[in-house]
């Protein structure tokens, strides 16, 4: 990865001063302050140890007036998604959860050889790829070219763009339309939300669908999912945002499912404001639940940063007693939210030995800000570690079956979120 070829773009000021990036109001209250941290995503080549790297405040804001939680823009979308260092086709789980997605959705808005489906932010086409053996005409849009490149080489065809108002524009001038646009995890990477979703709503036919997924607030609050809050994502939503965010743009939320990916996310059913498609019973139902949760109750936020630190302490007394005795310890994965973790907690190699990820782009690189070496998952067989620290926790059940064997030699796992909790594979049912 050429970091130092990418250009770095940090904010002059004008993204930075304090109005909500949905509905321009005000922006003053403080969710969680995590301190200063790196890009997750900046991971360092072994001769950019010693250079300087650049950290910028991880602070959560929510706005009083349509309660989107918001970090700033400290640097622009261009540098940190221009070369990017996730792959989704590396989660096994994720891939299977897209193929799912694929065949249910086409069977339930009849999609066939006559139809278009548009992925936003598609990445290495491990969504789009599903729909080639289905004969259904696809087309990805992806700003970062080294993932886009992959795609391309699966056969989907691949604009490597940002997606908003204007490219929405040029494509449906060239015949673009879609039937249906697919957007996974997102939204939350889009620091100019109106301009994206104005783009959507331009894009769509008159009866065309919009499904988005996003991590659920709802859940990252109720489950203490401090570590999800990164710099490449801007915004957190609750479903109460959401239907404020369709409604500026005459959009309707027509369903909304609830998933368990990514530690809760919710999956909403976007169309235009004038078609025809009705509201299913899940969008008042989810409504209600938000309501009765708190979500529109400003004490919620209020009491997050209080349950982040609690587990900040409990994480780092499970780590310091293991290495009062002796134990070795080391990390599986080196996603963006255990960049978070790491750099929040203080969490460096004076406690692990190592991370290992399935992804070899980040083979022989460091971590941001901790510096933690990654290896490749066969270095854990090597080293025998004590205890692996699963940084990707909402892999979990996916990584505990794969590498149980781990128990062979009395390796036990260690799951950081909600709150640091040991797991023993060889109590666990086969």
């Amino acid at each position: 990865m050429n970091i130092e070829a990418r250009r770095f773009t940090i904010d002059d000021g004008s993204r930075t001063t304090g109005s909500c990036r949905l509905c321009n109001m005000p922006i003053r209250r403080t969710m969680v302050d995590l301190g200063m941290s790196p890009l997750c995503e900046s991971f360092r080549r072994p001769e950019e140890r010693d250079g300087m790297e650049p950290f910028f405040p991880l602070h959560a804001l929510v706005c009083e007036h349509c309660l989107l939680v918001q970090l700033k823009e400290y640097v622009t979308p261009d540098h940190i998604f221009t070369e990017y260092a996730y792959f989704s086709s590396y989660s096994t789980s994720w891939v299977a959860h897209a193929k799912a997605y694929c065949h249910g959705i086409a069977q339930r808005l009849g999609l066939d050889a006559n139809s278009l489906v548009v992925e936003l932010a598609s990445n290495d086409g491990y969504l789009l790829q599903h729909f080639l053996p289905m004969g259904i005409p696809v087309l990805g849009v992806e700003p970062a070219a080294n993932v886009a490149a992959v795609a391309k080489g699966k056969g989907i065809p691949t604009l490597v763009e940002f997606f908003g108002v204007a490219l929405a524009e040029r494509m449906v001038a060239e015949g673009q339309a879609a039937d249906l646009i697919a957007g996974n995890n997102v939204l939350a990477q889009v620091p100019d939300l109106n301009d994206f979703v104005g783009g959507i709503r331009i894009l769509l036919k008159p009866e065309g669908v919009c499904t988005l997924e996003f991590p659920h607030l709802e859940r990252l609050i109720a489950e203490n999912q401090f570590d999800t809050i990164y710099h490449e994502h801007f915004s957190y939503f609750s479903f109460h945002t959401i239907l404020r965010m369709a409604e500026k743009h005459r959009l309707k939320v027509i369903d909304v499912e609830e998933l368990r990916t990514h530690g809760g996310s919710l999956r909403v059913h976007l169309a235009r404001i004038e078609s025809t498609r009705p509201i299913a019973p899940s969008v008042p139902a989810l409504q209600a639940r938000e309501e009765a949760a708190g979500v529109r109750d400003m004490r919620t936020y209020d009491a997050f940063a209080a349950k982040v630190k609690r587990t900040k302490r409990r994480l780092l007394s499970v780590l310091i007693g293991a290495k009062d005795e002796g134990l070795k310890i080391c990390g599986y994965g080196a996603p963006g939210k255990g960049n978070t973790l790491l750099n929040y907690c203080g969490i460096g190699t004076d406690f692990l030995d190592f991370t290992v990820d399935r992804n070899p782009y980040k083979h022989g690189l460091f971590t941001p800000g901790m510096h933690i070496p990654i290896h490749p998952v066969e270095a854990i067989d090597e080293a025998k570690p004590d205890y692996v620290l699963i940084l990707p926790w909402n892999l979990k059940d996916e990584i505990v079956q794969q590498m149980r064997h781990i128990g062979d030699w009395g390796g036990k796992f260690i799951v950081p979120i909600p709150e640091a909790t040991i797991i023993d594979p060889k109590e666990m049912p086969t």
